[in-house]
């Protein structure tokens, strides 16, 4: 699965697109890949106020339970029902259809920290699931 480069990757294997004040918020086929069969997706509530670092959702598979990470401050204004209805369908597009939320972002602190697609897989090469 060839990683997008128009992204943002976080050392916890997250993947961020922001569009002006809009984000876009998944896990990448690193996380997919090491979390195994995935069975269930715990999305927030859409109106949920997150802050940078909080857990922002959970993903349960057969092998563990994986907490996602907010990468900046904001508010959710859409989660993937798609997901919710149909968890395993995120091992197949997890960098398309696979997204997770969408946030309205207050604070972008800290985006600009965010791994580029080159420095994300120079991090891949020694890093261990989270």
């Amino acid at each position: 699965m060839a990683r997008p480069d128009d992204v943002r990757y976080t050392k916890t294997h997250e993947w961020v697109k922001l569009e002006g004040d809009n984000l876009t918020l998944g896990i990448t086929d690193f996380a997919v890949e090491h979390l195994g069969d995935i069975v269930f997706v715990d999305l927030p509530d859409t109106g949920t106020d997150l802050e940078k670092g909080e857990t922002a959702l959970e993903i349960e598979s057969v092998k563990a339970v994986a907490e996602v990470y907010a990468p900046v401050t904001g508010t959710v204004e859409a989660v993937n029902e798609a997901i919710a209805d149909e968890a395993a369908s995120l091992s197949e597009d997890c960098f398309g259809a696979g997204w997770l939320i969408r946030m309205k972002v207050s604070d972008a602190a800290g985006y600009d920290e965010l791994m580029d697609l080159a420095a994300y897989e120079k991090h891949l090469e020694t890093a261990e699931p989270e």
